[in-house]
């Protein structure tokens, strides 16, 4: 979901995890999840990983700004809305990771360590360079 607020500027997620903590340029993403299954409603899925990786619900009105493929092959559906958010208070959940690698030791890391809110030309440096063109759309 690319949440854009008053002024224009729009919120934008580091990822979480050691293979993320030195990364900055092209290393940003909007919040985003995956589907559950064929049947889930994309809006809903919105709604629900921007809860979960924020901490905070949702606005209700979305507008769809489509879909990009990343470098990766994963396909991602954005939505705009438009409100606030207080980056300081933003609650991520975790996932689990081998961490480091081989060493048998689980580690929890949240899925993103921080929000911040960008100006859009920062944001388009900041950003995966695929979901870039989310601020295309914008209207």
């Amino acid at each position: 979901m690319l949440l854009v607020r008053g002024d224009g500027r729009v919120l934008l997620v580091h990822p979480g995890g050691p293979f993320w903590a030195r990364k900055d340029a092209g290393a940003w993403s909007i919040p985003k999840g995956e589907l559950d299954d064929d049947g889930d409603d994309p809006r809903e899925c919105a709604r629900r990983e921007f809860e979960e990786e924020l901490g905070s619900a949702a606005p209700s009105e979305l507008i769809d700004l489509g879909t990009v493929r990343q470098k990766n092959g994963k396909e991602v559906r954005a939505f705009l809305a438009h409100g606030e958010l207080d980056t300081s208070a933003v609650v991520s959940n975790t996932f689990t990771l081998e961490w480091p690698p081989r060493s048998g030791r689980l580690q929890e890391f949240p899925e993103i360590d921080r929000a911040e809110w960008f100006d859009v030309d920062v944001a388009r440096e900041k950003l995966n360079p695929a979901q870039a063109a989310f601020l295309d759309r914008l209207p």
